[in-house]
């Protein structure tokens, strides 16, 4: 044994908390660099079968800039840009859009209802009959993406595999649910719909994020607060 070896064996063994902790450091370390790793691999491969298609309509955020946008760029596509700022603001943008060669929702269950809605409203929706509608999965419930085969623990490994099933033009028929009241206008939704109190309480949990794990049970106990049993 090399006087180093000895050096170094004396020295983990009286610090061994403090060489535990490195240890435990140096292990998370390398587990979140192997995992960006794997997520850039999944990108280039992504792009690299790339190939030009269609003319979307797009939500965006960082997820989408990050890992749709440049296989879609790179596909030479043409593409028109347009964010939500609100919830409902997608089923205004439905009523004013013209005709286009592809319809994208990149988003989540909420947006996507709000697309479908907002099509099926409009008093043309025949028009938009034959329109095919791509899905990315950004958000953080994507119901629908099980029924179109993505069913990866890998959020960048979903994005990629839905545009590039995009560019291809691989398609997958789903049934709209349509729920009409007296009054206001028809609701329409993919995979199901939600109302209520416990509805109101998800919109709500994203305030609480300084919580943590905490976060969804401190908002529906402020939200008990703050409503009467009578009126849930």
């Amino acid at each position: 044994m090399t006087v180093f070896s000895v050096w170094l064996f004396r020295t983990l063994r009286n610090h061994w908390k403090k060489s535990t902790l490195a240890a435990c450091v140096l292990s998370y370390g390398g587990y979140w660099l192997y995992g960006k790793h794997c997520d850039s691999v999944l990108r280039r491969e992504a792009c690299q079968l790339a190939r030009v298609i269609w003319t979307p309509f797009l939500r965006t955020n960082n997820l989408f800039e990050k890992n749709a946008a440049p296989i879609l760029h790179l596909a030479g596509v043409e593409i028109t840009v347009v964010k939500t700022d609100y919830e409902g603001q997608a089923k205004k943008l439905m009523e004013l859009m013209e005709q286009t060669d592809m319809l994208i929702v990149a988003g989540g269950d909420g947006t996507l209802q709000e697309v479908i809605t907002g099509l099926l409203r409009r008093p043309d929706q025949e028009a938009f009959s034959s329109t095919p509608i791509g899905f990315i999965p950004l958000g953080s419930h994507n119901s629908l993406s099980p029924s179109l085969h993505f069913l990866s623990d890998n959020k960048v490994k979903d994005i990629t595999a839905a545009t590039l099933s995009i560019l291809k033009g691989e398609t997958v028929p789903v049934d709209v649910l349509q729920i009409k009241g007296e009054k206001e206008q028809p609701v329409f939704a993919l995979i199901g719909l939600r109302w209520g109190a416990f509805r109101d309480v998800a919109a709500k949990i994203s305030k609480y994020w300084y919580l943590g794990p905490l976060k969804t049970n401190a908002a529906h106990w402020f939200h008990t607060l703050k409503v009467s049993l009578h009126h849930c």
